[in-house]
């Protein structure tokens, strides 16, 4: 019950639905347990009596209750529903809200399929035991508590011959429960699994095709839906292991009721009537008994989801707002003191001891090998991830001080694998300032050269993109990214490798335009090819987490060290090629 206390922020404050739902339902129960007790008086008054007269009365009666049942029954699904539905929707609200919050490190470590299908089918399963699960469990206990004293009145022999088959019941459910709860916790984590499976496939297709790697893809899923058919079918299992030997259970109980019962009414210690209506209540009361293992099944369903999504919920935020951080203009002024970032605990620093400095107007150009730590000082400086040593200040600040808001609105970012939204391309520019006018959007897109191409698109700025920019190259959807960065206004503009996937030429436009853009803006461009790096006013040469080199383009030629061997490699090959060619 500590999966259901702990989501109980999410449920109880709607609490009124359920009781009002609660009420319809005592009037459902005592509706239902009526129809034996008319149908008592029907055989012992009306039939065995010969009072036919009665026989009109009867039937208003029924008229009455079946009209009242449909009003109640309308009600109690209605409330029902209405009070799963209301407290998922909060559930869900606060999940997404939470995974906002989180920082790079959690996403670095999930999976987005199981991510997705906590966000659906685990809290669908939560929603589903409150909407139906909850109420039919107090359909039970009411039904069997009414009946059974509706049983005690008629005969207390009876009653307790009956009640003989309770415990071994309850003792079969007890196990079940026991047994069914580990199983559909692997049954959700495998279809977990199957969704990430099915997640990484579609959006990878390009590469999986153009690696002709289909019939290994196939062979992994095959793999992932099988484990989860497995879990699936120890579910399975169970319910045909228990649920034959509750209703075994059920029917002896059945068997030894009419036989007791017709031994009372052949002594007429039991009219006919009673012993009918008898009959009819103890499957009021087997039957729930036996319904109890579904509840019990979406009880374990609902708590293994409820413990999936509290992993989310109680997931320590990396990166927490300081309470009196200040919202306030930023110019732009970067500056780190030997600063250190480990990624993982216990394995080599992505960062040792990095120190620089960069006030507004100032262009940073890094380059380094893969993995060197380019990216890694530009995500410290947006707060994506914490520093282990050091200090990293923004105008004489500790980026801490800020709002996170405040410090990430000042700063465009634009990645070396541009992210577009299933929106207009006007809306996907206009993404982190949605105010701006179409004047600036306008300006921004011209600025990172991609006007042109814009216009010549069907519907110019109001053409739908495809999933993740589908339909556009790679260099559209970078300069349409850079659009977006410039349209924000930074005081601050990150390029991180953003002109990789266009051709010289556009690269030169593009690095023209923000020549311009740069000025009075602190910028770092993080780059593999030179002639996008050799105009900074400081270059840092990167390598295992330390900076090896830093100077102009100039000084660092002339250093014939890591920056030599990367501009020779760049150059000189080129230069060899062109005397090829011309002769």
């Amino acid at each position: 019950m500590k999966t259901f206390e702990r989501l109980k922020e999410f449920y109880w404050p709607h609490k009124h639905y359920f009781l009002w739902s609660l009420f319809f339902l005592i009037i459902l129960t005592c509706i239902t347990v009526a129809y034996p007790i008319i149908l008592q008086i029907t055989i012992d008054e009306v039939v065995m009596q010969n009072q036919y007269e009665l026989i009109i009365y009867i039937s208003f009666i029924f008229f009455g209750l079946m009209l009242i049942k449909g009003i109640s029954t309308f009600s109690f699904q209605y409330l029902s529903e209405l009070f799963g539905m209301t407290s998922v929707y909060h559930l869900r609200n606060a999940l997404y809200n939470k995974l906002q919050a989180l920082s790079f490190k959690y996403y670095d470590n999930s999976k987005t399929g199981d991510i997705m299908s906590r966000m659906t089918a685990d809290v669908e399963g939560f929603r589903f035991f409150l909407s139906a699960g909850f109420a039919e469990l107090i359909r039970i206990i009411l039904l069997i508590g009414v009946s059974l004293s509706v049983m005690f009145y008629y005969s207390i022999p009876l009653a307790v011959v009956t009640m003989l088959a309770m415990p071994f019941l309850g003792m079969i459910v007890f196990r079940f429960d026991k047994q069914v709860h580990p199983a559909f916790r692997s049954v959700r984590k495998s279809f977990g699994k199957l969704n990430t499976r099915v997640q990484e496939n579609i959006s990878g297709m390009n590469t999986v095709k153009s690696l002709s790697r289909e019939d290994f893809e196939i062979g992994r899923f095959s793999s992932s839906n099988d484990d989860y058919r497995q879990n699936y079918l120890n579910t399975a299992k169970l319910w045909a292991k228990y649920f034959p030997l509750m209703e075994f259970i059920g029917n002896i109980a059945v068997v030894s009721l009419l036989g007791f019962g017709g031994y009372l009414v052949i002594t007429e210690r039991l009219a006919l009537g009673e012993l009918v209506a008898f009959f009819s209540l103890v499957w009021y009361i087997l039957g729930p008994l036996m319904n109890l293992g579904f509840v019990v099944n979406m009880f374990s369903q609902a708590k293994a989801s409820g413990e999936r999504l509290i992993e989310i919920l109680d997931r320590e935020e990396d990166i927490l707002e300081n309470e009196h951080a200040i919202d306030r203009p930023i110019k732009g002024h970067v500056t780190f003191k030997n600063v250190t970032l480990q990624y993982v605990e216990d394995d080599d620093a992505a960062l040792k001891n990095i120190s620089f400095d960069a006030p507004p107007g100032k262009v940073i150009g890094l380059i380094g090998a893969t993995g060197s730590g380019k990216t890694s000082i530009t995500q410290l400086i947006t707060r994506f991830y914490e520093a282990e040593a050091g200090e990293v200040l923004v105008d004489g600040l500790h980026v801490s001080d800020y709002k996170l808001k405040t410090l990430r609105s000042h700063i465009g970012f634009v990645l070396q694998e541009p992210f577009l939204f299933s929106t207009s391309i006007r809306e996907n520019i206009a993404y982190g300032r949605p105010e701006v006018t179409d004047e600036q959007v306008l300006a921004a897109a011209k600025r990172a050269q991609a006007h042109d191409f814009i216009m010549k698109l069907p519907k110019g700025y109001d053409t739908l993109l495809g999933e993740r920019g589908m339909g556009l190259s790679g260099g559209q959807k970078q300069r349409i990214a850079i659009a977006r960065a410039l349209c924000i206004d930074p005081s601050i503009l990150i390029l991180d490798d953003a002109t990789s996937a266009v051709d010289m030429e556009t690269e030169f436009k593009i690095q023209s335009a923000l020549k311009e853009v740069m000025n009075g803006r602190t910028s770092f461009i993080i780059a593999h090819r030179i002639s996008s790096i050799k105009h900074a006013d400081e270059i840092l040469v990167l390598d295992k987490g330390e900076i090896k080199e830093r100077g102009n383009h100039a000084e660092l030629l002339e250093l014939n060290g890591i920056y030599r061997r990367i501009y020779d490699i760049q150059y000189q090959d080129r230069e060899e090629i062109m005397e090829t060619v011309s002769h």
